[in-house]
Parts: C-alpha cells; structure tokens; sequence
C-alpha cells in the first residue's frame, strides 16, 4: 500500500531568496512533471504572502514508503539551489469524498 507525505517548505528570508527561486524554478517544474508521470505527485504550489510573492511551497506525495521520498528529495532543484530553508514533512492521507 502507498504512503503518502505532505511536505511544507518555506522559502529563505534573506535579500537573495527570490532570485534563488527564479533561478531555479524551471529545474524544479521539471522535476514535478517527472514526479508526476510516475504518479507520485498528487498535487501542489506555492505558497504566498500577502503580496502573492511565493515564499514556499506545498506537495502531497504518494509513495512507496518515505526512503522512496527521500530518493526523490536528493535531487529536488530548491533544496540544492538552497531555496527552501525549513522544510516540514509529515504522513498525510487524503480524504476519500465521494459525490
């Protein structure tokens, strides 16, 4: 059975964050699109602030187990381009609504 992990990241708060972000965004919408070819990814975005600047983000994962997470985490864009700066990750599950 698949887990699945929601992740919050939150953005750095220094001068350069988002140009860090910009810089690295389309690497890391790649790497999405991979993610969700494989159907690990179910959904996502930024998150805002007030000024709808993006100063994190938000992912639903379904993976095989959280060692699977890990793996697609090493080669995240914004953990290497050092864009997300606290990064929270907890099991999740989706609610099952039907209409």
């Amino acid at each position: 059975m698949k887990e699945q992990y929601l992740l919050i990241a939150r953005d750095g708060i220094d001068a350069g964050a988002e140009e860090r972000r910009l810089s690295v965004r389309p690497q890391h919408l790649e790497k999405i699109r991979e993610i969700k070819r494989s159907g690990e990814f179910l959904f996502g975005g930024a998150i805002l602030d007030e000024n709808g600047t993006m100063r994190g983000s938000m992912i639903l994962y379904e993976v095989s187990d959280r060692a699977r997470l890990d793996e697609i985490l090493k080669d995240e864009p914004y953990i290497s381009g050092g864009v997300w700066k606290n990064i929270e990750i907890v099991p999740f599950r989706l609610a099952d609504i039907k209409l």
